[in-house]
């Protein structure tokens, strides 16, 4: 287990609040940094919208608001942190100006990770006193329920560093992924942007509408991936010999025409075609309705697939 206490998140939008909500429910002391007090307020508001998701998802019974700090000063609220979560705007000019001042007034000894979702760690700790310390952190939105994280190492960051950060990450009861190298957009988000670009394809071409792909996934694909993935589930559609017979199968389809890698042009047309599609499939209800409505089931799905995977892994 971690002996990590102190966390310091810089930023507090949907990604940083989403951390600090996670930190919280472990018994962390929480440094959170942004420049309007007024945000402070907000951050009150989706702790308390959240815990109820999250007490139950990590059997909790009270949540200490002492344990939170809210500065306005990136100085105060890096001082006594021992991991410090960054999480400002995906924007590589913004992350690396960050890093040189969060540097600066760190701990020597602290770990500090980008919450960055594609970035190249290398190049956001260039300037950055210390580098072997930086990392990226990757989450996934909702950052208090989900459990994977992504850990980018840069070139110069040192392994000692990345094991403290993995210790950390589980001892916040989540599931981290190590990267052998740093990639652009990581893993998941290689995945997920794959699948984006099909979709947006099939919609600018009129095949089908927003909640029709969406249906394609949440009642096909997207229940198997929930335990065990793409690989795993094509493991098994190739029957007794598995993976073997599924390539000699399914192998040739590779080479048909099926999808266009290239993301089309974001025109107007396209975008009033996903801004009217998924403003249909929310029939009136709130971001905060919808938000509830996946929370909850999020709490439920991981109760049930604990049992599961068990029994796989």
């Amino acid at each position: 287990m971690s002996s990590i206490k102190k966390v310091a998140i810089i930023g507090t939008g949907v990604i940083g609040a989403g951390w600090i909500i996670r930190c919280l429910a472990h018994d962390k002391i929480v440094y959170a940094y942004d420049k309007d007090i007024k945000l402070k307020k907000n951050l009150i508001s989706e702790i308390k919208r959240t815990w109820p998701f999250v007490k139950k998802l990590f059997n909790k019974k009270k949540i200490n608001l002492k344990n939170f700090h809210f500065f306005t000063s990136i100085q105060k609220t890096l001082k006594d942190a021992d991991f410090i979560q960054e999480c400002a705007t995906e924007n590589y000019f913004l992350k690396t100006k960050l890093m040189s001042i969060i540097g600066k007034f760190a701990k020597s000894s602290s770990i500090i990770a980008s919450s960055s979702s594609g970035l190249l760690p290398t190049r956001i700790y260039s300037k950055c006193k210390n580098p072997e310390r930086g990392i990226i952190g990757h989450p996934f939105n909702p950052v208090y329920l989900l459990p994977a994280v992504e850990i980018v190492p840069g070139k110069k960051t040192l392994r000692k560093n990345l094991n403290l950060a993995e210790k950390f990450y589980k001892s916040i009861s989540m599931n981290p992924i190590i990267l052998k190298n740093e990639l652009p957009g990581y893993l998941s988000d290689r995945l997920q942007e794959a699948l984006w670009r099909e979709g947006l394809h099939i919609i600018n071409d009129g095949y089908a509408t927003t909640e029709e792909l969406d249906r394609a996934i949440e009642d096909g694909p997207g229940l198997r991936w929930s335990l065990m993935g793409t690989f795993l589930t094509f493991h098994l559609a190739g029957g007794k010999t598995g993976m073997k017979h599924m390539l000699e199968q399914f192998g040739p389809a590779l080479k048909l025409p099926w999808t266009k890698l290239k993301a089309p042009k974001l025109t107007k047309k396209l975008s009033l075609r996903l801004i009217s599609g998924t403003k249909k499939q929310a029939k009136g209800k709130s971001i905060i309705k919808i938000s509830n409505i996946r929370d909850q089931y999020l709490v439920d799905l991981q109760k049930i697939r604990k049992k599961y995977e068990k029994k796989l892994r």
